[in-house]
């Protein structure tokens, strides 16, 4: 295993991220956190909405999820500089928002994969050929 400046992780190292995860997506979230803290208070409470959502239905992978908690970020910084309300950003309806944004993250979804096996499940059970190998689960 190599880290970002090419120098080999120590075993120490190794062990930790095996158990925790990549500590470069850990100091990601970090510095996310801490951009969204310092957005104005309806853009932080919008985020924080968000997030909660994401937590829920956003992408598995963590350097996915890291990606698309800056993106939202990037979007809601923009946001406030410019003025625009929350509403403008969201639109009329907000899961619509949130469906939209969190669909270009969709790699280590678990909904994703759950939505594909319940497609090909109804297919196979009305005997259509999916062109897929059948697993057995």
């Amino acid at each position: 295993m190599e880290t970002g400046s090419n120098e080999p992780k120590s075993r120490y190292r190794q062990y930790l991220e095996v158990v925790t995860g990549p500590l470069q997506d850990k100091r990601r979230w970090r510095q996310y956190k801490a951009r969204v803290k310092e957005l104005p208070e309806n853009y932080r409470t919008a985020v924080e909405a968000l997030e909660r959502y994401l937590m829920t239905f956003g992408p598995g992978d963590s350097t996915e999820a890291a990606s698309m908690y800056e993106d939202l970020a990037d979007l809601f910084e923009r946001s406030a500089a410019d003025g625009t309300p929350i509403r403008e950003i969201f639109g009329e309806n907000p899961v619509e928002f949130v469906e939209a944004f969190a669909q270009n993250y969709s790699v280590g979804s678990w909904i994703g994969r759950e939505r594909e096996r319940l497609t090909s499940a109804i297919e196979r059970a009305a005997g259509e050929n999916t062109g897929k190998e059948e697993r057995t689960v």
